[in-house]
């Protein structure tokens, strides 16, 4: 057909314009999904505690959307990302003798607060045999945890000399036992709730120093109480932590 003097003849490219547009929306979604994947922990734990509030349709939920009982019924939690001051406050004011005698050594970490016992305050070398001024001390602590309400992670570390006992084959077996040994005596001496913890044993494999000489061997034997924070908790422990 012949176009008449004041007609154009039909584009066969306008395709091009809907083709450039739905590239430029699938880049824009891809850049989207590379900008979510590197996830900050301390706004998912926020956005996470908010969504949690305006969902929920109890009394409690509604007191703390209206701004009302921000504070927790017990204690303080643990922030992800902040310094954990005022729960570090508690630990130092309620164990200030211990520390002070290096029964005790404290110290801020990704995971939350660790409280770390060493072996000599607690067993005699290679057994999980607790001893009784050992057990008045894990008391004490476990009687300071009932006012912070984060869950708490006992761990058992040992050095990386081998053991091969008629009850323990190996270092895992020793530090698991121990770790074990020092959550009965919090749950039976300090009357904190079972459901608030865990065990793990990291035998000879998260040394707090080299194991080059007695000294720092002795360094890396002890147990580990981690107060964990919302952000570890979030992650590793079970989604029913602390319902009945």
């Amino acid at each position: 057909m012949i176009s008449g003097p004041g007609h154009r003849a039909p584009s066969h490219e306008r395709w091009l314009l809907s083709y450039a547009d739905f590239i430029t929306l699938l880049f824009a979604f891809f850049a989207m999904m590379y900008a979510i994947s590197s996830v900050d922990a301390e706004k998912l734990s926020t956005v996470s505690h908010a969504l949690q509030v305006a969902f929920d349709d109890t009394s409690r939920g509604r007191s703390i959307a209206s701004g009302a009982g921000l504070m927790p019924e017990r204690g303080s939690r643990l922030v992800a990302g902040s310094d954990s001051s005022e729960v570090r406050a508690i630990v130092t004011r309620e164990l200030e003798s211990e520390l002070a005698a290096r029964r005790l050594d404290i110290v801020a970490d990704h995971r939350g607060l660790v409280l770390s016992i060493p072996e000599a305050g607690l067993f005699p070398i290679g057994t999980d045999e607790i001893s009784p001024e050992a057990r008045a001390l894990i008391a004490r602590v476990a009687a300071m945890l009932a006012n912070v309400p984060n869950p708490v992670r006992v761990e058992g570390h040992t050095d990386d000399l081998p053991i091969h006992t008629a009850r323990f084959r190996s270092n895992w077996d020793l530090s698991a036992a121990r770790a074990s040994r020092v959550i009965e005596v919090m749950i039976e001496g300090g009357g904190i709730d079972a459901r608030r913890l865990s065990a793990a044993g990291y035998a000879e494999f998260r040394p707090r120093v080299l194991n080059t000489s007695p000294d720092t061997r002795k360094q890396n034997r002890r147990v580990d109480v981690v107060i964990l924070n919302d952000a570890t908790a979030l992650t590793e422990e079970p989604a029913s932590m602390g319902q009945p």
